[in-house]
């Protein structure tokens, strides 16, 4: 049985580095070569010479970084396989959003599968995430307290059937689009609005989806008239500075707890996996070794340690030479 190489990805202060390989998981810094495993801003950054990512990674990213070079995008396919100095590499659904990507290492024998986010649940607007075996899971850890359930995705946007219109705050990629193919599919009398800066993702949606979504875009009079059963997809920022909306119900959709306090309806909606996934997960995809990330690991630590190796991902201090 080939031998684990302990320090084969490294937390840095760019992000994720590979220095088998010589490049980056998820930088949020420029660098030479990036490795991204989905769009969304804690995980995709402008600036670097080569970035490898899926085809509707690198659209999202054209919308929000409209200077990156095209030439810089080198788009695989998801199960393609590619090299980078030694180290093959190939993505497979992750099911957090669309183009989202599991990315699986191979390098002198061993598979090392960074999970990047990722979920279980059924959701139609993205590709589903497919499990592959692995020597070590590079997983993170963002909902991994036992105490944390995810509800059923149906029961929680049936919540919104009252007859009132709807302020709903939520992230403008991934959640806003799920929430449009929900509303569509469980409450189709209700008209669906969005902030201008979900429409773009929305379109990109339709464009790799089979089944485009319905939707329009929000102006200043959509919801100003007596009609009812409108709903207003908003991102964080302006759900903020809406506090004192009227004639609204506001709604957050989160799998935070936190972030449901002080609104008028829960929306417990999330696109990553909640204690009883990971350890799903964990069995289907067979590691010998397990490293953390993106969150607290320690209770996950504490389940499994007496049947794996489990640690945090280690962190190396920043060295210029490395860039």
């Amino acid at each position: 049985m080939a031998e684990i190489i302990e320090d084969f990805l490294v937390k840095k202060d760019q992000g994720y580095y590979c220095a088998y390989g010589d490049f980056y998981i998820d930088p949020l810094y420029p660098v030479q070569q990036a490795v991204v495993s989905h769009a969304h801003g804690d995980h995709a950054s402008p600036g670097h010479q080569a970035i490898y990512c899926t085809e509707a990674t690198a659209a999202f990213m054209q919308i929000r970084y409209a200077k990156q070079a095209l030439s810089s995008y080198q788009v695989k396919d998801f199960e393609q396989k590619f090299h980078l100095n030694g180290v093959d590499i190939l993505f497979y659904p992750a099911g957090h959003i669309l183009g989202s990507a599991q990315i699986l290492m191979i390098y002198q024998g061993v598979r090392y599968l960074y999970t990047g986010d990722y979920k279980l649940q059924e959701d139609n607007t993205c590709e589903p995430i497919k499990i592959v075996e692995a020597d070590v899971l590079i997983t993170e850890t963002t909902f991994a307290d036992p105490n944390v359930k995810h509800p059923d995705p149906k029961e929680e946007i049936l919540k919104l059937a009252v007859a009132s219109n709807i302020m709903l705050g939520c992230y403008s990629l991934g959640k806003a689009q799920r929430i449009t193919a929900l509303l569509n599919q469980y409450l189709p009398e209700k008209e669906i609005l969005v902030h201008h800066s979900m429409l773009a993702f929305h379109r990109i949606y339709d464009k790799f989806n089979e089944v485009p979504m319905k939707y329009e875009l929000y102006n200043r009079k959509s919801m100003k008239g007596d009609e009812k059963n409108k709903v207003y997809l908003i991102p964080p920022l302006t759900f903020n500075s809406y506090r004192r909306a009227k004639n609204v119900l506001r709604v957050f959709a989160s799998g935070w707890a936190r972030l449901q306090a002080s609104n008028d309806l829960s929306l417990y909606l999330s696109d990553h996996v909640d204690w009883e996934d990971i350890l799903t997960f964990v069995k289907q995809v067979k590691p010998r070794a397990i490293w953390t990330l993106h969150g607290d690991g320690r209770q996950l630590h504490a389940h499994l340690s007496d049947d794996l190796i489990i640690r945090d991902i280690f962190t190396q201090t920043y060295r210029p030479d490395f860039c």
